[in-house]
């Protein structure tokens, strides 16, 4: 007491001297900047938001088109090839290249330009198995971009249940230190009227003490909560939200089997179906891979005028059609072990497809499981609740007539307020396993 007095007094003397110094000496009122308002934010908006904002789903969008341009590439095989050429050419008289591949040596001076064509007849079906890989590939790139948006929205939702847990939790904390607060007051007033002992009044500000450090920890959850709700929604700057609790007081029970759904997210999940499409460009590439021994047929034109020339040159146009048939002999095992590898990473794919099967299976399995011993918990910790608050009604009834001590009052406020806690954190931990269910099920 003497140390509160003195903290007090020293208090009281440094704002005396700061009020005499103000008023000798004036200074302009510094400007406030005020903090923005906070802004209520529901859980639909929250998933709006991030969808437009967050890098994860553009990402798998710029993704899914860039593989969209891939089939145009494989496309671009099957279609003809027409090219421009521009050509001049000064030589020595009688000069002849004899030197480096085998081709024509003789060069005669000119200048000219025409077109070249070239479009490919068959390849034997390689062309085709490209570009139904690209396009597979393609559609795999469009079921990963819905993935990526159900990993957003299931973040959202998580983080925003838990933010309103911990909002949740932070008033009960006030509460508890309002309760506590005035329970010490009233036995410091019984103690000093000699009504009670010392070690009442000391049992209350230790009660007291510990509210407010539930205070401190919930205030920290509830800032850390916040924190990573804004980095879900993709707000570099922090943002202050309320949220709007819209959670039903009666909520949907659990399902009672996981069967039915399991059926449902082999046929729903956005990501086993990308993994299905990335398996089948795999085979297609293979196949493509394995065709390379065959041989690619082409045919050839070419058109053009020569203004300039040698003498040796006597027309002044040129035209020349032609077919080529590459017949591929013998280049080191390159295209076998090409056709080798395409293979393995096709099987390597089904065996993905595979494991994401069974992870699925375990998820949903476990979520549903989780589910049901989530709203089993709501019901118990509401009869909790209502046993706590009946038990600290008594209690502090008790303490109030003189018929029990501290201790008594003190572990009824305890059991109070860890039911209470007990209670929130259960409500909105069944809402984020009722969240992660609609995720492992692709709804």
């Amino acid at each position: 007491m003497r140390r509160e007095f003195a903290l007090i007094a020293v208090a009281t003397i440094a704002g005396a001297v700061l009020v005499g110094r103000c008023q000798s000496t004036p200074t302009p009122a510094p400007t406030l900047a005020l903090a923005p308002a906070p802004v209520t934010l529901t859980l639909a908006q929250a998933e709006k938001i991030a969808l437009q904002k967050n890098p994860h789903v553009q990402i798998a969008r710029l993704i899914a088109l860039a593989e969209g341009q891939v089939r145009r590439e494989a496309r671009a095989a099957d279609l003809p090839t027409l090219t421009g050429d521009l050509t001049a050419v000064d030589s020595h008289d009688g000069s002849r290249i004899t030197a480096g591949s085998l081709n024509n040596p003789i060069v005669y001076q000119r200048a000219a330009g025409g077109v070249s064509l070239s479009q490919l007849m068959t390849d034997f079906g390689r062309t085709h198995a490209l570009i139904n890989s690209a396009d597979f590939s393609a559609r795999a790139a469009a079921s990963n971009e819905s993935a990526s948006r159900e990993d957003v929205l299931l973040a959202v939702d998580d983080a925003f249940y838990h933010a309103l847990a911990s909002q949740a939790i932070l008033s009960v904390a006030l509460q508890t230190v309002a309760a506590r607060q005035a329970t010490a007051d009233q036995v410091r007033a019984l103690t000093e009227a000699k009504l009670r002992s010392e070690l009442d009044l000391s049992f209350a500000n230790v009660d007291l003490q510990q509210a407010k450090l539930l205070l401190l920890n919930a205030t920290n959850d509830n800032q850390e909560s916040q924190a990573a709700l804004n980095a879900i929604l993709g707000d570099e700057l922090p943002a202050v939200y309320t949220l709007a609790d819209e959670t039903p007081a009666a909520p949907a029970p659990a399902p009672e089997d996981a069967a039915p759904l399991l059926q449902l997210a082999f046929q729903s999940r956005p990501d086993l179906a990308s993994l299905n499409l990335r398996a089948s460009a795999a085979q297609r590439f293979s196949q493509a891979e394995r065709d390379l021994v065959r041989p690619t047929i082409s045919a050839l034109g070419v058109a053009g005028d020569t203004p300039v020339r040698a003498d040796q040159i006597t027309t002044s146009w040129y035209g020349a059609a032609g077919v080529n048939v590459s017949i591929p002999i013998f280049n080191g095992s390159l295209f076998s072990a090409r056709a080798n590898e395409a293979k393995f990473r096709a099987q390597a794919a089904d065996q993905s497809v595979q494991q994401l099967r069974q992870t699925i299976a375990r998820d949903v399995t476990d979520t549903v499981l989780e589910a049901q011993s989530g709203f089993q918990r709501i019901d118990v910790s509401r009869q909790l609740l209502e046993q706590a608050n009946s038990a600290f009604d008594l209690a502090q009834t008790r303490y109030k007539l003189g018929l029990s001590s501290i201790v008594e009052l003190s572990q009824a406020q305890l059991a109070q307020t860890q039911a209470q806690i007990a209670y929130a954190s259960a409500r909105y931990a069944y809402q984020q396993t009722l969240a992660a269910l609609r995720f492992q099920t692709g709804q």
